[in-house]
């Protein structure tokens, strides 16, 4: 296989040359007609010997002693045209005019057949299959060789027999004529020889058109060369393809452009490609069935060659199915990926992975101004919480301009719901409608929860300073763990410090985390973590004792392999750029080496009577209304002082005794609230004694 570079793209043709032919087609098309003369002159001459009789559609003595005697061999055929005069302008003819096409380095025919690495045979054949059609009256000449009406097409045994190659086999899965589908070949009937078709994308090709393949139609995209940003690593993956393609045995060059959706990695390819003097081909492989896999991998090698295009793969697809090496790649070829995952390996291909950096604050920014410029107008801290808190890429600017959205609070949600969906089914997203005042914990409890959002609303300046970078190495990210009996307000904390950032809080669903089989429970916390990385969300982990529980003393191998996963979740979490919040109602089963590693490990006790008192009373002033809080103050005072509920229970109790209340068509009452209670100590598996409810029914009357 020849180094790319060699086919040129050619303007499409105008209308009004449409029925001027290439001089390299016209070429073929006499070679054809040249060779048939002979051909024919011949058979005529085996023909003039039988006597007819019946009609042409009898076999006759004389045809069968012609087979039989072998007199229409290729050898005698050849002696014949070396010897009889009446031929010898032909072979003249033939010889000035192969002579000329030999010669020829610069048509679409001449680069084709250097490309895909024909042999003399295969030239010859696909110029067979080329000419009919061109010239569809050939197909009468085709028949009238083959001596037999029904074979109006182009044969392997034909284009042996014209071309002087005897019997010789022209045709097999392993020439690149059929390798490329540059000519396929089609069962006629029982007995019949195959009829071979040059494909049409070919001949219009040879004639100048450049047309997309029909399979890739509706799944491919060309890309056009935007400006690059700055910080793209532009100069530095030009050179390395360079490198790599003038070596002494060079390698087609496979690079795994890794980063978030809309990160500009396809236009990256673009750039580079066309540094390299391509255009880039986008092809979309989720759009590509697992049986046409083959056929369309090997029609866009083809049309890579063809028009001089680069590849570019994306979608998962690309990543899953195997990458068949029946053609030879096209030297430059892109993946698009969002992780390090790489396809199956393939011989012959050297794999290189680049990765697209994160805009800066800066050219967020710029970026906004630029793209956005409604932009200007917005308040100055709306604008910049909008730019500091959401890490933002290219593609998420260029869809804010097509939506023409004027506020920066519907711009705000919409970056939120860009990304929601990457997460799938590995996490819930969590409505945060509550604000610090929902929330009743200690004072000291609030100020370092005050402490942890403060340090989330500044961090992103923070880790863009190279002296920050260099002393953390590591534990870039903000990891919390919440501790706490249930219901004391752990989830609460985390739906009112996404509110208070303005972010989106997803909550991870263990279920979905967990597994039995060794290394899929890492393998998963990973796949959550690579994509939430690419988002500007909260992480919420419930039960975090369930992945961070303690290691074990090694007894068997189960026990070896189950604290190698806890191993490397403590690891991954600890990796983790984003924002991470822990809870557990034991925190004792957590391995303390990874607490050592948390910058904030925050307990949240029960509630003190004080505390009781301010929930039953923030959530019956919401339900049931001031008046009816007032009316209620003593009861409420003495639920909280002999209760030691939760801030949940609480809620919940209130909310049994709201629907109570309501099915009695009466305000709320302590005989309502009581069996709110009730209803929460039957969870537990007790209820009020007789002396207690004595002692609240008094209190209530």
């Amino acid at each position: 296989m020849r180094k790319f570079g060699q086919l040129q793209n050619a303007d499409v043709v105008s209308e009004s040359s449409e029925d001027v032919l290439d001089p390299a087609l016209e070429l073929v098309l006499t070679r054809i007609r040249i060779r048939a003369k002979r051909r024919v002159a011949w058979l005529r001459k085996l023909w003039s010997n039988e006597v007819i009789s019946g009609g042409k559609q009898a076999v006759t003595h004389e045809e069968i002693d012609t087979y039989l005697d072998n007199l229409d061999s290729p050898e005698a055929e050849a002696a014949w045209y070396d010897s009889n005069k009446s031929v010898s302008q032909w072979n003249h003819e033939l010889a000035k005019l192969e002579l000329e096409m030999a010669s020829d380095n610069g048509s679409r025919l001449a680069q084709l057949y250097h490309t895909f690495s024909l042999s003399v045979e295969e030239f010859d054949l696909f110029q067979t299959c080329l000419a009919v059609l061109l010239d569809p009256s050939l197909a009468r000449v085709y028949a009238y060789l083959h001596d037999h009406a029904g074979r109006s097409y182009p044969t392997e045994q034909l284009a042996a027999r014209l071309f002087g190659h005897g019997r010789r086999s022209l045709w097999s899965p392993e020439s690149p004529l059929h390798r490329w589908e540059l000519v396929r070949e089609k069962e006629v009937g029982p007995g019949e020889p195959p009829q071979l078709i040059c494909d049409n994308l070919i001949r219009n090709w040879l004639q100048g058109y450049n047309h997309l393949d029909e399979l890739l139609v509706g799944i491919s995209k060309t890309y056009e060369p935007l400006s690059p940003l700055s910080n793209w690593p532009v100069d530095k993956t030009v050179a390395l393809i360079k490198r790599m393609l003038n070596d002494e045995n060079p390698e087609s060059v496979l690079l795994r452009i890794k980063g978030p959706p809309g990160s500009g990695r396809r236009t990256f390819a673009a750039v580079i490609s066309f540094r390299i003097g391509l255009s880039l081909l986008g092809i979309d492989a989720d759009q590509i069935d697992a049986q046409n896999w083959h056929q369309v991998f090997v029609r866009a090698q083809r049309q890579a060659y063809l028009g001089q295009f680069a590849l570019a793969w994306y979608g998962e697809s690309a990543l899953l199915r195997a990458w068949t090496q029946v053609v030879p790649f096209f030297p430059v070829q892109f993946l698009i990926c969002e992780s390090d995952q790489a396809p199956l390996p393939v011989s012959g291909i050297t794999d290189q992975l680049v990765e697209m950096p994160s805009l800066s604050l800066e050219e967020r920014h710029m970026l906004w101004r630029r793209f956005v410029p409604v932009s200007t107008t917005w308040p100055k801290d709306a604008f910049n919480k909008l730019v500091i808190q959401h890490r933002v890429n290219v593609g998420d600017i260029a869809l804010v301009t097509k939506k023409d959205l004027q506020s920066v609070k519907e711009t705000t949600i919409l970056i939120r719901e860009i990304t929601r969906h990457r997460l799938g089914r590995l996490a819930q997203l969590l409505e945060c409608p509550f604000a610090w005042d929902d929330l009743v914990i200690t004072d000291n409890l609030r100020e370092a929860l005050e402490d942890l959002t403060f340090e989330a609303s500044e961090r992103v300046d923070f880790w863009e300073r190279s002296e920050a970078l260099r002393l953390f190495p590591q534990g870039r990210g903000l990891i919390a763990l919440f501790s706490g009996p249930p219901g004391t307000g752990k989830t609460m904390a985390a739906q009112v410090i996404a509110a208070n950032l303005g972010l989106d809080l997803f909550r991870i669903d263990l279920s979905a985390v967990v597994s039995k089989y060794v290394g899929e429970t890492s393998q998963n916390l990973e796949n959550i973590l690579s994509h939430a990385t690419q988002m500007d969300i909260i992480l919420l982990f419930d039960e975090a004792d369930a992945l961070f529980g303690k290691r074990t003393e090694i007894k068997d191998a189960h026990d070896r392999f189950a604290n190698t996963d806890t191993a490397y979740l403590l690891q991954a979490i600890e990796d983790y750029r984003g924002i991470a919040l822990l809870a557990t109602n034991k925190k004792g089963n957590v391995d303390p080496a990874f607490i050592r590693r948390i910058r904030y490990v925050l307990n949240f006790p029960k509630p003190d009577a004080k505390q009781r008192g301010q929930i039953w009373r923030n959530i019956i002033n919401v339900l049931a209304g001031a008046k009816c809080l007032k009316a209620l103050e003593s009861d409420l005072k003495l639920l909280a002082t002999d209760l030691e509920f939760t801030g949940a229970q609480i809620k919940f109790a209130v909310l049994a005794a709201f629907f109570v209340a309501k099915k009695d068509r009466k305000k709320i009452a302590m005989s309502h609230l009581l069996q709110g209670v009730d209803r929460e100590l039957m969870k537990e598996g007790r209820a009020l004694s007789g002396r207690e409810r004595e002692r609240f029914f008094k209190h209530g009357s």
